[in-house]
């Protein structure tokens, strides 16, 4: 297997979703990778709470394109910290699991990195939740990161 050249993750600017940006940095600075920092959000019509029933628990979508832009400017922060200097941003509009799909067609990511919340939960069980579906719908290595208290440590 070849080393990774972009790492793509997700952040809705969450701690949990910053423990697997935390890891996709490791292994870009590692590899020497690309590191795509990704955030979806919700059209301006979408009310929040419809959004959020839609998608299911796991599944935080950022309100507007604006805030997407706030949680990115941390996560740069964050990883420009852990010394990653190649780092890309994307704010997308839709579900999580379709824009990191879409991104990580369109900017050829060999590494999808995404925390585990919401594969235990009840709604994660029923509805589907982000690390399920992406495992199905990245065309790509997805790396699942324990981010939750359940996790290893």
């Amino acid at each position: 297997m070849g080393s990774y050249k972009t790492v793509l993750v997700g952040t809705d600017g969450s701690e949990s979703s910053f423990r697997a940006v935390d890891k996709a940095a490791e292994v870009a600075k590692d590899t020497g990778a690309r590191l795509l920092l990704a955030c979806a959000y919700a059209s301006p019509g979408r009310k929040d709470a419809a959004a959020q029933r839609e998608l299911g628990e796991d599944a935080h979508i950022v309100a507007a394109s604006h805030k997407a832009d706030e949680v990115l400017g941390d996560a740069v922060t964050r990883v420009r910290n852990l010394g990653v200097t190649n780092v890309e941003t994307a704010s997308i509009e839709g579900d999580p699991v379709d824009a990191l799909a879409r991104l990580a067609a369109d900017w050829s990511v060999d590494l999808v990195v995404v925390g585990n919340r919401g594969l235990n939960s009840l709604a994660g069980r029923l509805l589907g939740s982000v690390p399920a579906n992406i495992t199905h719908r990245a065309p790509c290595d997805v790396l699942i990161v324990h981010t939750t208290s359940g996790g290893r440590r």
